[in-house]
């Protein structure tokens, strides 16, 4: 028996002590405590480099992990050592982006999922039960509310919406067994905001969780945990890559939270690849850097339609005569930094109705992308209450303030004079 497995099955036969940490799990290559500035963070944190030296993350695309011995493989299994045990919940590639994202949301733990729903579902999973309340936002992502109204509702967790800009209705719609309060801020379609920190005040009085959905903003421009928020959602699909390349989702809080949410992910299988999450570990790098570029287009873009005659409305808190632009100024720490995201509503027209308008002015573009996605460089576009939101009655979309005349623009990184002439193309024609 080598001299490393005498250790290892001595260490095992031991009374237990405190949780040992296998060499492969060594603290951040970056200390945390020097306290270095976000782009830092965004270029750094996280990674453990192997005795390869590499100076790139490395992608380890494998399944299982190989121990020194019977005892070792049980020390990890039982929990007396923390290491890698399967990539179903343990990847050296995911844990890089998990700790780089956590130090972006000055958050304790991140806990990296399949999808940007899957975070939801873990979120659900892990803090609601049959006889729950959930208090969410009408502005929410179509998706969202059909996980909420046919799934969690079915197991026994009862759901009710009120208006996301409302402190007086959420208030007031505080139930004795609510235990969750959700909401996106930016929100889906119409970027409206959420006074988080209200909302976490209200939270805190009545013992309830809030978790605040910051993809579109994202924590180059937001960070819900300071601002009170409990725990934080991410479609890391979205603007965490920045170019439409792969799927994944993420959630952010505090590291009691977070290991309720890994239980779940370990236990039902809602895993990143490690290749998604290394993909999104090079989006990180160049977070701040394109938020800035896309909200410097979005603003520009946003008083072009706002002066359009065929635009009776845009949604976009950047605006100065927008009923939430203080209060998003104020939770947004990026100067006119409002994230990229709008909707805006097209007049009818020539013998159009809203919803003829709006498809006539989506099909005129011949550079932005007709598509669901958004946070991408490339500019996209798409009609709301036929796609994301058509699954809602038409009374749950009017709740939200899906129109048929209402269009959702994802502002991205081109030449801000060409998406402008590109939008005008439809619009002028109207």
């Amino acid at each position: 028996m080598s001299q490393s497995q005498t250790n290892d099955k001595k260490n095992f036969n031991e009374p237990k002590k405190a949780n040992q940490l296998d060499p492969n799990w060594r603290n951040d290559a970056l200390d945390l405590d020097l306290d270095y500035g976000m782009q830092t963070i965004a270029v750094r944190a996280g990674q453990h480099r192997t005795d390869e030296g590499e100076h790139s993350e490395a992608i380890f695309t494998t399944s299982s992990y190989v121990y020194t011995s019977a005892a070792d493989a049980a020390a990890h299994f039982n929990g007396e050592k923390t290491g890698n045990v399967y990539s179903r919940h343990t990847n050296p590639s995911v844990r890089t982006f998990e700790r780089r994202l956590a130090a972006l949301e000055n958050g304790e733990r991140a806990v990296a999922t399949a999808s940007g729903m899957g975070a939801i579902l873990t979120m659900c999973l892990a803090y609601l039960k049959a006889g729950d309340h959930l208090l969410a936002a009408n502005q929410l992502f179509g998706s969202s509310i059909g996980l909420f109204n046919n799934y969690m509702a079915k197991f026994g967790v009862e759901v009710s919406y009120v208006d996301c800009f409302d402190n007086e209705a959420w208030a007031n719609a505080v139930q004795p067994n609510t235990k969750v309060i959700y909401c996106e801020s930016p929100s889906n379609p119409l970027a409206q905001i959420c006074d988080i920190g209200y909302l976490s005040q209200l939270c805190k009085a009545n013992d309830i969780l809030l978790v605040v959905d910051n993809c579109f903003a994202t924590p180059a421009l937001q960070r819900p945990l300071d601002l009170g928020a409990d725990v934080v959602i991410h479609s890391a699909t979205k603007y965490l890559d920045g170019q439409g390349r792969v799927l994944g989702g993420a959630l952010v809080g505090s590291d009691k939270l977070m290991q309720d949410a890994f239980t779940v992910v370990r236990s039902g299988g809602i895993s990143m690849s490690p290749f998604n999450a290394w993909v999104f570990t090079k989006g990180l790098e160049t977070l701040k850097l394109r938020m800035q570029a896309h909200c410097n287009n979005a603003n520009q873009v946003a008083e072009f339609l706002v002066n359009h005659p065929n635009v009776s409305t845009v949604h976009f808190s950047g605006l100065s005569d927008h009923p939430a632009h203080e209060l998003a100024t104020r939770q947004h720490h990026m100067k006119d930094g409002y994230g990229a995201i709008m909707g805006f509503e097209v007049k009818s027209s020539g013998g159009l109705d809203s919803k003829s308008a709006a498809w006539h002015v989506i099909d005129s573009t011949q550079m932005v992308s007709i598509t669901n996605n958004l946070g991408d460089a490339k500019t996209t576009v798409t009609h709301p209450a036929t796609t994301t939101h058509f699954r809602l009655s038409p009374e749950a979309r009017a709740e939200a303030g899906v129109k048929d005349g209402l269009i959702r623009l994802s502002v991205g990184l081109e030449d801000v004079d060409d998406i402008i002439k590109d939008l005008a193309r439809g619009l002028d024609s109207l």
